[in-house]
């Protein structure tokens, strides 16, 4: 593995970019051997029951509330099946600005990947963590993560484990989109 590897468009490592190569070669090796389902099941057992909108922007303001009292108040949050992993997005904080009576007006948003309805409690956690950090700090920096850190403690892991469960999840799509793509072909074969 060489310093200035860059993953493709369609590879599961592509959510890794930044590790070192040794963590990379852990990963892929798992993947490779088929035991890095297994191992986040056990790491990270623990489904969530936040299914809904309404649900989702209830667990968020009880974080908000506890963290970040201060922030300026969350007016939407909700799952988006549009926010897309190649693209990165897994969660999206926006301020929609409006002209109310002469004042400007912000409304914060904030739209988490609808993935994370099917993933590991401490996964979305991450995520809501992440973007309520974005209503404090805008920028990826220190303070940045200082907050994250301050909101959740495992961040960082949290965030790399997040980042693997994804490579996972896309190599088992991959994989299994390739044998229907086979046994589509074999069956057109055997009609011939």
């Amino acid at each position: 593995m060489t310093e200035g590897w860059r993953p493709g468009v369609k590879d599961p490592m592509r959510f890794l970019g930044g590790y070192p190569p040794h963590v990379l070669d852990q990963v892929r090796a798992a993947l490779v051997a088929g035991t890095l389902g297994d191992h986040l099941a056990r790491r990270y057992p623990e489904r969530h029951t936040i299914q809904t909108d309404r649900a989702l922007y209830e667990y968020t303001a009880e974080i908000k509330q506890e963290y970040l009292r201060s922030a300026p108040p969350l007016h939407k949050v909700g799952y988006d099946a549009r926010l897309d992993t190649a693209q990165h997005a897994l969660g999206l904080h926006t301020a929609i600005s409006r002209v109310q009576g002469g004042k400007l007006k912000a409304k914060k948003e904030i739209r988490v990947a609808s993935l994370f309805k099917d993933a590991p409690a401490d996964f979305l956690r991450m995520i809501v963590v992440h973007e309520l950090a974005h209503l404090k700090e805008s920028d990826h920096d220190k303070a940045f993560y200082r907050l994250c850190e301050y909101m959740e403690p495992r961040y960082h892991q949290l965030e790399f484990d997040t980042r693997v469960y994804l490579a996972w999840r896309d190599a088992e799509k991959a994989a299994a989109s390739t044998t229907a793509a086979t046994a589509s072909t074999t069956s057109n074969q055997s009609q011939l």
